[in-house]
C-alpha cells in the first residue's frame, strides 16, 4: 500500500508540474499578442506618416532615444522634432523581423526588444511598455544601430572624430 501511495504521490505531482508549467508558458500570452500588435500598430503609424496615431501611441510621460547619442527627447520635444518629417510624409519604415517580450510579476509593465528592418539595414528597438487605463503605451524606446563585428574596425574610425568631442563635453558635465 505505501507503494501505491508513492507512486500516485509521485504521479499526482507530475501532474502538478505539467500544469503549472503549461500555465507558466501561456501566462501573459494575451498581454503579448496585445503589445506585439500595439507595436506593429506604432511602427505602421509612423511609415503611414501618421503623426496623430504614432504619438498616440506614446505615454504622456515618455522618453524616446535615438541612434545618435545626442538624441533623447520626451514626448514633447520628440513630437517637435518629428512634426517636419511627418508633414513632409518623409518617415520612417521600420519592420520587426523578431521580437522578444518580458512581464513585470503583476503584469502591468513590460520591457520588449525587437530587430527591425530598416532604411538603415538591422536596427534593434528596444523599450519598456505600461498599461495604462486599459491601453498599452510606449514609456521608453530606443532606437539603436546595430554594427556587425566584422567590421566594427572600420565603423569605429569613421565616428571617432565626431564622438571624440562628444565624449569630452560629456565628461565635463558629468563631473
Amino acid at each position: 500500500m505505501k507503494k501505491l501511495t508513492t507512486v500516485y504521490t509521485i504521479i499526482l505531482f507530475i501532474m502538478g508540474f505539467s500544469i503549472l508549467t503549461a500555465q507558466s508558458k501561456t501566462t501573459f500570452e494575451k498581454e503579448r499578442s496585445e503589445i506585439s500588435t500595439m507595436l506593429d500598430g506604432f511602427n505602421t503609424a509612423a511609415a503611414k506618416a501618421d503623426y496623430n496615431a504614432y504619438f498616440n501611441f506614446f505615454a504622456d510621460e515618455s522618453t524616446f532615444i535615438g541612434t545618435d547619442a545626442t538624441e533623447i527627447w520626451n514626448k514633447k520635444e520628440f513630437m517637435v522634432w518629428a512634426k517636419p518629417y511627418f508633414d513632409k510624409k518623409k518617415t520612417w519604415n521600420f519592420k520587426a523581423v523578431k521580437r522578444n517580450i518580458y512581464f513585470s510579476k503583476d503584469g502591468n509593465l513590460a520591457w520588449f526588444d525587437e530587430l527591425l528592418d530598416t532604411q538603415m539595414k538591422i536596427c534593434r528597438g528596444s523599450g519598456v511598455v505600461e498599461k495604462i487605463n486599459g491601453s498599452w503605451k510606449v514609456k521608453q524606446y530606443v532606437l539603436s544601430m546595430t554594427v556587425p563585428n566584422e567590421v566594427v574596425d572600420k565603423v569605429v574610425p569613421e565616428k571617432a572624430p565626431i564622438e571624440e568631442a562628444l565624449i569630452q563635453k560629456l565628461k565635463a558635465e558629468w563631473h
